[in-house]
């Protein structure tokens, strides 16, 4: 059995159902929009290939996107795929190997989330391979299937050119959590 991950209590109630509902306002620049159907999530897994996350799988059928911009927009389940297939320059720009690069970061610097991490120590060899989720700003959310955590969960990326790296999570639950904790401290 799958954790559960309580979107309702992260975000606010849904008013009832309208026409003009069709989305309900996070704040000026957000819109969260109507529940995924378990069937469109289905079809995501089997064209995918593989099984989401559970918080990830669980945010889509509490809101199947978020935003409507690019400034603040997580993908709809008709938009989001592998980041090679979906937006091949971003992955180009970021796995392709530079001379520096030793491309692979030692575990003891690689695992370290939270104010210690360093963006810097990303794996650029597991970026062709992530799972595009989204954009916010000049950035880029992802999930990474290389990283996953005992009980299943991807590490999740907000890559971005300022943070010459991506912040990573252990899941995308921590990630959102973070996001909607930034943007009511009024810092990224």
């Amino acid at each position: 059995m799958s954790t559960q991950y309580a979107w309702s209590e992260r975000f606010p109630e849904r008013p009832t159902a309208t026409e003009e509902l069709d989305r309900l306002a996070l704040n000026k620049e957000c819109v969260l929009h109507l529940p995924a159907a378990e069937a469109e999530v289905r079809r995501l897994e089997e064209r995918l290939g593989m099984e989401l996350p559970a918080s990830y799988r669980q945010f889509l059928l509490f809101a199947n996107g978020w935003g409507n911009d690019d400034d603040c927009c997580l993908l709809r389940v008709e938009e989001i795929g592998w980041l090679r297939e979906v937006d091949p320059s971003v992955a180009e720009s970021w796995s392709a190997p530079k001379p520096e690069d030793s491309w692979s970061v030692p575990d003891e610097l690689y695992f370290v989330y939270g104010r210690e991490q360093v963006a810097g120590n990303m794996r650029a060899e597991y970026v062709d391979d992530t799972l595009l989720a989204g954009y916010w700003d000049d950035g880029a959310v992802l999930l990474n299937p290389h990283v996953k955590t005992p009980e299943g969960e991807w590490e999740a990326w907000y890559l971005a050119p300022w943070l010459a790296g991506a912040r990573r999570y252990t899941s995308f639950w921590d990630l959102i959590v973070d996001q909607l904790r930034s943007s009511t401290d009024g810092v990224r």
